[in-house]
């Protein structure tokens, strides 16, 4: 438009000349847009910086190869707990420590919680080495710091290693936990930048998330009734508030409230987790 406003130099809103008189929807979403963008981005690069200054590399030697590599973990004491979901997951300030659970051989495909990746047996390494490293064309480097498909990617290779090497239920159920955790966390990453083709993508994940949570309760059902205590990491207690919760989540509300009531009818059970199971029953009757 032509310079209507020209002739305020002297009043030293020389700037003014080139406004618009009438506002317009159109470039005042655009801008809106374009504030929400920058904003992410900063967000963004904060949250690496404070990620990275949250892990260190480590060395490990794979059991199946004897390859050496670098794997990253979290710094003791740096990740925060601020919360946590209904189901379990750990929320913290800093970074997601979920991600770096799994140590991954980059040569051969062996892959394992960091809790267990030295323990394998001869039986369970030739397990690997057949079904699994002999089609393993290698794992892709990471940047400074995992991203949520970098995470997704190793917590799923050391879950088709768990299921290859016969691992226990509870370990291979409690991996299922994780990726729902994981793709949840994904989902929740891509919902807060706001993109206007997220939404298919979220759709996408929610499904995923939820085939996980029913595989991770399949899973602890069995455990539960076959293995001893406790179930991977779970004593008696969180795995039976676990199942609870994971039969909430999956839309099984009265299997949620009988499991919820084993822990809020039993002597032995915390305060701390009988509010826990009280809050999944409110949940389950609809209360809240």
């Amino acid at each position: 438009m032509s310079d209507m406003l020209s002739g305020l130099e002297s009043l030293g809103l020389g700037g003014m000349g080139k406004i618009d008189i009438f506002d317009d929807p159109a470039k005042e979403a655009q801008a809106e847009a374009a504030k929400k963008a920058a904003l992410a981005e900063d967000a963004a690069k904060k949250a690496f910086l404070d990620e990275k200054a949250c892990i260190l590399e480590k060395t490990c030697k794979c059991r199946i190869c004897d390859f050496q590599f670098k794997t990253k973990t979290v710094k003791t004491g740096k990740a925060k707990m601020v919360s946590q979901d209904v189901d379990l997951r750990p929320r913290y300030r800093e970074i997601d420590s979920v991600k770096y659970g799994v140590i991954a051989c980059p040569i051969c495909g062996y892959a394992a919680l960091s809790k267990n990746f030295d323990v394998l047996t001869s039986g369970q390494a030739a397990l690997i080495k057949e079904k699994i490293s002999a089609l393993f064309t290698g794992l892709p480097e990471a940047g400074e710091t995992y991203t949520y498909d970098d995470a997704i990617q190793r917590h799923k290779l050391a879950l088709v290693n768990a299921v290859v090497k016969h691992g226990k239920t509870s370990e291979r159920a409690y991996l299922c936990l994780l990726l729902a955790w994981l793709v949840r966390a994904k989902y929740e990453e891509l919902e807060s930048k706001g993109t206007p083709d997220a939404a298919k993508e979220v759709e996408k994940l929610k499904a995923e998330e939820k085939d996980f949570l029913v595989k991770a309760l399949e899973g602890f059902n069995e455990a539960y009734l076959k293995e001893n205590f406790p179930l991977y990491v779970l004593d008696e207690q969180t795995a039976t508030y676990l199942i609870a919760a994971l039969n909430l989540e999956v839309g099984n509300k009265e299997e949620a409230m009988k499991w919820a009531g084993k822990i809020i009818y039993n002597q032995n059970a915390s305060d701390r987790i009988k509010d826990k199971a009280r809050h999944i029953k409110e949940l389950a009757e609809g209360k809240q």
